[in-house]
């Protein structure tokens, strides 16, 4: 356990790919930074997708980090992206139906249901083929049996940060994938997508 540790030196042995140091840092900041979430995405899920995405980039991203720099604004920096990517995405999604509905000649409930059902999870389906079988795997573990992180990599035997570099990569294959039909629109049908799921 790397518990008794100061955050230089977790750095230090994160620089040197060491799992227990990236857990414990997890483990450190990951209540503070879900509720810092929450005051702006006003979802727990969304929160904690914000956080996990937020630490697999720092796990990605660890031959950057300096050991002589405090972690706290460095990783605070990082939701706060997180957050603003995800509310612009949103903001996005809410055009986009607009966009659908407006040109929907008889709009109601069923409508709605029918465009999110046939159009956007054609879309989905289509990209989720595109990754691998463990990607397609862990992404609807999550998304779809809403399983924690944890709970997927205690279920497949691999670690949580394996689960987040899962869930990133098939992100961004989702995404490029979506570019292709939706043009601009490919963070919006992701994001709804996500929620579809």
């Amino acid at each position: 356990m790397k518990n008794n540790l100061s955050e230089s030196e977790l750095i230090t042995a994160l620089l040197n790919d060491d799992e227990s140091a990236f857990c414990t840092l997890y483990a450190l900041y990951k209540s503070r930074l879900i509720y810092f979430a929450m005051k702006f995405v006003k979802s727990q899920e969304f929160a904690e997708d914000v956080f996990q995405d937020a630490f697999a980039s720092v796990w990605q991203n660890r031959r950057f980090l300096n050991p002589n720099l405090p972690f706290a604004p460095y990783i605070y920096t990082i939701v706060k992206n997180r957050i603003l990517n995800l509310l612009a995405d949103m903001d996005k999604e809410q055009e986009l139906k607009k966009k659908i509905l407006a040109q929907s000649i008889d709009f109601d409930n069923g409508t709605e249901d029918a465009i999110m059902d046939a159009d956007l999870n054609r879309l989905l389906e289509k990209s989720l083929d595109r990754l691998t079988p463990q990607q397609k795997r862990v992404f609807q573990m999550s998304r779809k049996e809403m399983k924690s992180h944890k709970d997927i990599a205690v279920e497949l035997n691999i670690s949580v940060y394996t689960v987040q570099q899962h869930i990133s990569a098939s992100l961004k294959i989702i995404r490029s994938c979506l570019v292709k039909y939706a043009d601009t629109y490919a963070d919006a049908l992701l994001l709804l997508c996500c929620l579809s799921l």
